[in-house]
């Protein structure tokens, strides 16, 4: 194993480790640095996954022992019989299979099959967003779980007390692989604590990088030179652009100049959700220092839930504005799907976090090979960067209580087999089909992965250092040396030192376009730049009131916020809905978060 050297000086941190591979972070002008949990968050993962003596960044053989062997537990064996595991799936209308593939007969679904004897029913699938989630709620109200199905934290704890759920306490630690442990370890073991209830681990969780919790303005940036404007960066630019576009319509009559949320999604995600919405409007409210869904500290210190604030009435307000002024799709919250507007050429922008850019809008490129998407932050009328950041567990994998041992094994292995092969099955033998289908597929990752893979390949690019240099046993950053090999095939025309890149320079065909277009667009902007303000909800969990008054205030909410920028209710309506709030429930539960977080 290579050794590991840490140094902290006044000014930078260094962390190294072997074949000169270093992240340097610089108090004064480097993004690295984000919070200092966050970088004790990556140091502890690193060090303990260095450690855990993981595997290559290739698919390793299997040992071939059987689901009946009685020694020692192999995270990556291959059962004597085949192994069912009847799954409910999250569905991706917009990210198509190659023909004659299907949710149950994949790339992915095969290698399970072949390598691992565990065989994929899919026992129904949803949409993903509100489609699925409904179906995941009916199944928990039902008590008619299938063996194994992704979820949220509230859904999680809804059916584990109902008594619906497999203990993995004792399962989960002989089967899990040390590089899976060792991600579940990093950050004090904060994925452990919300992998329990009542002191039992009852699902496995997904770890999921910082950046998928930062939404970012995207643009087409072809339609930006088009037209002669210049790149946005606060509110005020992207009202200009909108206006311009909605003006000379680029797209023709079907022109949208920002989309928003679809049906399935939301204006904005709350603190027991992962990540951003697709297309929601995070960045927009914290311009105006407002973090609706999160609970965020007042001027006093003191816990309030943050849509119900004065700086939240002033973003709904101005978001109003740009829908009535025909900035934002007029069938938001109604349309079937945004996706297939971006995907279709139609849309000028659009706010997401860093994988939209790539992994979810592949058809784009294909469509229109010159669409040239580009990543912004969204700053403050006086140039501040204020984001929310996501609770570090983004997801949550839950089985039945009464499926066999053997199933619950699979579960663990399917995971196991994701975090080690994910390169593999990404580009030797998943081209043309999204990872988003690996069934049950959990995010695990080092906290700031996205900025240490963005920064390591632009110096691969810029020749200052070369694939090999990450060739790493173990390494933490788990896809880095498969990404930088796949520099050589995926860019084209890259002028060393000019550290830019647009559509022209990427080869949308190539097996690592969506990663790649994701890391060298989508990160861009948080790789070159760091919060002024990062904002963690101060509750990421239900309170007992929550468990019986949520639901109504939450779905109260949302339609609340959605008249209002529609246009169906004036603003003032937000100041009932607040009274109301507080009235049906706010208060008691606020007070319970208060006491919750002292």
């Amino acid at each position: 194993m290579g050794k590991i050297r840490i140094l902290i000086q006044n000014k930078c941190r260094l962390f190294s480790v072997s074949s000169g591979f270093s992240i340097k972070i610089n108090k004064e002008d480097t993004v690295m640095k984000r919070t200092a949990w966050k970088i004790c968050f990556l140091l502890t993962g690193s060090l303990v996954l260095f450690a855990a003596g993981c595997t290559k960044n290739t698919a390793v053989k299997n040992t071939g022992k059987s689901g009946t062997d009685t020694g020692v537990a192999d995270p990556f064996m291959k059962f004597d019989h085949v192994v069912e595991v009847h799954i409910g799936q999250m569905a991706y209308p917009t990210l198509p299979f190659p023909q004659g593939d299907t949710n149950e007969n994949n790339v992915y679904t095969r290698y399970l099959l072949d390598n691992f004897n565990i065989k994929i029913v899919v026992d129904w699938s949803a949409a993903t967003g509100n489609d699925y989630s409904q179906k995941v709620n009916m199944c928990i109200a039902s008590n008619t779980l299938p063996d194994g199905m992704q979820c949220g934290r509230k859904e999680m704890l809804a059916a584990a007390k109902s008594g619906m759920l497999y203990d993995f306490t004792d399962l989960f630690p002989k089967y899990a692989s040390p590089q899976v442990k060792a991600i579940m370890d990093s950050g004090d073991g904060s994925a452990y604590t919300y992998s329990m209830y009542n002191g039992r681990q009852m699902c496995m969780v997904g770890v999921d990088v910082a950046a998928s919790g930062e939404s970012m303005v995207n643009v087409r940036k072809d339609w930006l030179d088009k037209y002669g404007l210049a790149e946005p960066e606060t509110l005020d630019d992207i009202e200009h652009i909108a206006k311009v576009f909605k003006e000379k319509k680029p797209a023709g009559a079907a022109t949208i100049p920002i989309a928003g949320p679809d049906k399935n999604n939301s204006l904005y995600t709350n603190f027991l959700s992962a990540g951003v919405a697709n297309c929601g409007f995070e960045p927009v409210f914290a311009a105006y220092d407002a973090y609706p869904g999160y609970w965020v500290k007042d001027s006093d210190g003191t816990y309030v839930y943050g849509t119900n604030t004065a700086n939240s009435r002033k973003a709904f307000a101005r978001l109003a504005k740009w829908y009535k002024e025909g900035l934002i799709d007029p069938e938001m919250g109604v349309r079937d799907s945004s996706d297939e507007e971006i995907n279709a050429g139609h849309v000028g922008m659009y706010f997401c976090a860093w994988w939209k850019i790539g992994y979810g809008s592949v058809d784009a490129y294909r469509n229109d090979p010159h669409a040239d998407w580009q990543s912004y932050i969204v700053r403050t009328d006086d140039g501040k960067w204020n984001t929310r950041e996501q609770c570090p567990v983004a997801s949550y994998i839950i089985f039945n209580k009464n499926v066999s041992e053997d199933v619950a094994k699979a579960g663990i292995i399917i995971n196991n087999i994701w975090v080690r092969d994910e390169n593999v099955l990404t580009t030797k033998y998943g081209k043309g089909t999204s990872i988003y289908w690996y069934p049950l597929r959990n995010s695990m990752g080092a906290l700031n992965e996205c900025e240490v893979t963005y920064e390591n390949l632009m110096q691969v690019l810029n020749g200052e250092k070369t694939a090999e240099d990450f060739n790493e046993t173990g390494s933490a950053f788990k896809l880095l040396y498969n990404d930088c090999l796949s520099l050589k095939d995926g860019i084209k025309g890259y002028k060393q030192g000019s550290n830019e890149l647009s559509i022209e320079n990427f080869n949308i065909d190539g097996s690592n376009f969506p990663r790649l277009y994701s890391i060298l667009a989508g990160v861009k902007p948080s790789a070159n730049a760091r919060p002024d303000k990062s904002v963690y909800s101060g509750c990421y969990s239900q309170t007992p009131a929550m468990e019986i008054k949520w639901p109504n205030l939450e779905t109260a909410e949302k339609e609340i916020g959605l008249r209002i920028v529609t246009g169906k209710d004036d603003i003032s309506a937000f100041d009932a809905y607040v009274k109301r709030w507080n009235s049906e429930g706010g208060q008691e539960i606020t007070k319970e978060v208060r006491t919750l977080s002292k």
